[in-house]
């Protein structure tokens, strides 16, 4: 759907590991021709640079280094996904000084004309956003998706680490003091366990339109 130049959208989408949002983001990028951001992946990038150098968060200057010149090809690197990286995330996304630092990268972002941003807190840092889903599904479930990911790219990795991992990263994102992980007041709460890839975006795709008649009319 090509959506017309009057028309302003941002939407956000939220959830824990393996939970459907980057599906979703995906999906409504494609479909609505939204520029897509995953924050994610800037954590990500941020902890490995980090692992890498051998240097820690103290080194300002390495680090805004580092987040000044992050572009969409450094945010496709596969040793962003390992367990070491995921778990070192989870860590350095506590600490005030890497999320203003990827904040503001964040914001520039959200000013597209139409933009998905999806993440850990999306919703909670633009409450403004149009529409904010937050998606949520079972620990198992979140595990199996994950583990099938991996073993793409590690088939020595078992399914019990991968697990353990998610649990453990998403009880602490859960439970930092800054931008924690949880819905905003107004999210549109999705649950993935029971429902397929195509049940979850035919819903997505509804309310999407109806926010856009909502705000525009149905002459889009």
């Amino acid at each position: 759907m090509k959506l017309k130049n009057n028309v302003r959208l941002l939407i956000t989408c939220d959830s824990g590991a393996a939970a459907g949002k980057t599906t979703a983001a995906k999906y409504l990028s494609k479909k609505f021709g939204l520029h897509l951001l995953t924050s994610g992946l800037l954590y990500r990038f941020v902890s490995l640079k980090l692992l890498e150098s051998k240097k820690t968060t103290k080194d300002i200057t390495f680090l805004k280094k580092i987040t000044k010149n992050i572009n969409s090809k450094l945010l496709k690197n596969k040793k962003l996904f390992t367990p070491n990286v995921t778990e070192y995330t989870s860590k350095i996304a506590k600490i005030r000084k890497v999320r203003l630092l990827l904040r503001n990268y964040q914001k520039k972002f959200s000013k597209k004309r139409l933009a998905v941003l999806e993440g850990r807190d999306q919703g909670i840092l633009f409450p403004n956003a149009d529409i904010k889903f937050f998606f949520k599904c079972s620990l198992n479930v979140a595990a199996k998706r994950r583990f099938k990911e991996y073993r793409k790219i590690n088939k020595k990795i078992s399914f019990n680490e991968v697990k353990k991992a998610i649990k453990l990263r998403d009880s602490n994102d859960s439970k930092r003091e800054i931008s924690p992980l949880k819905p905003a007041k107004d999210a549109v709460i999705v649950d993935t366990s029971k429902v397929n890839k195509k049940q979850m975006l035919t819903k997505l795709s509804k309310i999407v339109e109806e926010k856009l008649k909502e705000k525009y009319g149905r002459n889009l």
